[in-house]
């Protein structure tokens, strides 16, 4: 029986740890003993884990990345609280909508000379999310493998660094086609260490859990309902999606409102965006919902509004439901949807949001026809868990 590590966050309300759950759910514990490490032992998702994975002790030095610097340094972590600060410096010098990605890059290579290493030697160790400094540096392993979840084109960060890093895995595994080749674009070097293995999806779960009784504002509304669920960031693209349903309103589509489920940095900046646009009885944040399935099942329409992906978790499970999917155009886009069979996509700006919205809004056969085909799909997957074991041996 092979050792297995898989070293994650935490278990925060997000696809990412969704997905993880899914896989830790279907996989092979006769052939394979998994040991899970959470750097922070947080979360909604941490009640959902399956009996499986052997759950490592938390650490206090890991442990840190979900806390504020003023906390680090309450704790006595004094040096990781440095850290922290000379990350933010360094990433705040060349500023983007994404610089975060160089300022966890900075952090975590600025603090691994003060984190712990792993006692135990595996026989395979998993990074399931970037950046994957952990496995790399402080796990001695046969195997070590790295997940990337986004578009790499988009995402800002700092190539010679993650280079390093990245030539410390044996295997990448990209969650989609689209996700590899743009993936394989920025570090071509990479090539051969790179395959594709679909997030693993639980449509029994999704169904189940889409018909749990809560307190749904949607289940009283009759107008057309809009939903979305993603994280509150530059990333997924909620203020286009705000400004869309401003130009919507503005040409007369008063009968449609736009509900959100999800938390993130982006919410106040949101929240001020919609009282702007006059927007607050129809562009409606629920918060955090750790069952999103009974907003979207009582939707009819799912629009991902994102600006990159790899390949979003919420797009299949909305599909599981059979609504109608409307996308936008980010790169791997194609990856995601059969466009006009099984979902549609539109321009990647607040006027394609709201010209996609309105042709799905204005035909009912379209919409119908997009859900009959959702259903159509066999979304049970856990198949793809065999292109792991291949690997893994």
């Amino acid at each position: 029986m092979k050792n297995i590590l898989i070293a994650s966050f935490d278990m925060e309300v997000g696809g990412v740890e969704r997905s993880l759950i899914s896989m830790l759910s279907n996989f092979d514990y006769h052939n394979y003993k998994i040991d899970l490490m959470l750097y922070s032992h947080s979360g909604e998702f941490m009640d959902l884990l399956p009996s499986g994975p052997n759950l490592i002790a938390e650490s206090k030095a890991y442990k840190t990345y979900r806390m504020s610097i003023s906390d680090n340094i309450k704790a006595g972590q004094l040096a990781l609280a440095l850290v922290r600060l000379v990350a933010k410096y360094r990433a705040s010098i060349n500023r983007s909508p994404e610089n975060g990605y160089k300022q966890m890059q900075y952090m975590w290579k600025y603090a691994l000379p003060f984190l712990p290493k792993s006692k135990k030697n595996y026989d395979v160790a998993i990074s399931y999310l970037w950046p994957h400094y952990f496995v790399a540096e402080k796990v001695k392993a046969k195997t070590k493998i790295a997940w990337i979840h986004t578009d790499f084109s988009t995402v800002d960060t700092d190539i010679k660094m993650d280079l390093e890093m990245w030539n410390k895995f044996n295997y990448i595994v990209a969650v989609s086609e689209d996700c590899k080749k743009a993936f394989i674009n920025k570090y071509p070097i990479l090539k051969n260490k790179v395959f594709v293995m679909e997030n693993i999806m639980a449509p029994d779960i999704v169904k189940t859990l889409a018909n749990e009784k809560c307190e749904n504002p949607m289940d009283s509304d009759s107008r057309f309902k809009v939903i979305t669920v993603a994280r509150l960031s530059h990333a997924k693209g909620i203020d286009n999606a705000v400004k869309a349903l401003r130009l919507l309103k503005d040409k007369g589509y008063n009968n449609i409102a736009w509900y959100v489920v999800g938390y993130g940095g982006d919410e106040e900046m949101l929240r001020q965006l919609i009282a702007e646009n006059d927007l607050k009885e129809s562009f409606i944040l629920l918060g955090k919902r750790t069952n999103p399935y009974p907003y979207m099942k009582a939707a009819n329409l799912y629009v991902q509004p994102s600006r990159y992906e790899g390949k979003a978790v919420t797009v299949g499970e909305a599909q599981i439901l059979g609504k109608p999917v409307l996308i936008t155009n980010y790169p791997t886009a194609q990856s995601q949807i059969r466009d006009g069979i099984d979902g549609t996509i539109c321009e990647l700006s607040r006027e394609g949001i709201a010209d996609g919205v309105v042709s799905l809004y204005k035909d009912l056969s379209l919409r119908n026809r997009l859900a009959d085909n959702c259903l159509k799909i066999n979304h049970h997957n856990s198949f793809e868990l065999h292109k792991l074991y291949e690997v893994i041996g």
